[in-house]
């Protein structure tokens, strides 16, 4: 059974740092594409990062918005993708998604809150 579970969302200050991860069980993480999204109130989903298959080079990518201040991982062996999240602001204030995407399969977490508020 295909699982994806986001953990390690919270309440921040601004300035302030969270790790997010994400566990995935029934498949490998190293042979999908792995991604984070955010929804933000009133918003629509956004795509945050992105990291390709190990095959393809496990290149990332960011949103602008978040360069220079996110940054994608993955371990294999534990088979979790990480979201380190640094210098945080009040517009990075969402539910934050885990997506696992290979040809036309996809996967999708159930999401984690983070808050960054003073």
């Amino acid at each position: 059974q295909v699982q994806l579970v986001e953990s390690g969302g919270g309440l921040v200050q601004p300035g302030g740092s969270l790790r997010l991860s994400c566990a995935a069980s029934g498949f490998t993480v190293r042979t999908y594409t792995m991604s984070w999204y955010r929804q933000a109130p009133g918003k629509e989903r956004e795509l945050v990062a992105t990291i390709t298959t190990a095959g393809a080079g496990g290149n990332t990518n960011y949103a602008d918005s978040v360069k220079g201040r996110f940054t994608i991982s993955r371990d294999n062996a534990k088979n979790t993708v990480f979201l380190q999240m640094n210098s945080l602001k009040s517009e990075d204030t969402a539910v934050y998604y885990c997506k696992a995407l290979r040809y036309t399969l996809g996967y999708w977490g159930q999401g984690t809150q983070v808050t960054v508020s003073s």
